[in-house]
């Protein structure tokens, strides 16, 4: 597992059935492409983000494949549409085997 990943999401509180909303996602993560090489020439292995997932209340809304020339601290937004009340989680997976989630929730009123 990578040291100081941290996942960060932005979800409105609150949306009307129906209503289209923005989602603001954000994972520190060195990001390390597995192109460069240390000061002794040896190449520094690939450790990146290689996939982010979206469901709300289990169905998928969005899967991402990530490759080596996405940046550092890799930002993803995105607009959803919200039917009812639930739980949007979104998940991160590393090359490293590690994954990385966090959920929020959203009311309709």
């Amino acid at each position: 597992m990578a040291s100081g990943v941290k996942p960060r999401v932005k979800v409105p509180k609150k949306a009307a059935a129906g209503d289209t909303i923005t989602i603001k996602t954000l994972i520190s993560h060195k990001m390390e492409s597995g192109q460069r090489k240390d000061k002794s020439g040896n190449v520094i292995p690939r450790s990146i983000i290689n996939r982010f997932t979206c469901d709300f209340n289990g169905e998928n809304v969005m899967d991402v494949t990530l490759e080596p020339a996405i940046s550092t601290n890799p930002y993803v937004e995105f607009e959803a549409k919200v039917p009812e009340a639930g739980e949007f989680k979104f998940t991160w997976y590393d090359d490293d085997g590690s994954v990385y989630d966090t959920a929020k929730k959203i009311k309709i009123g």
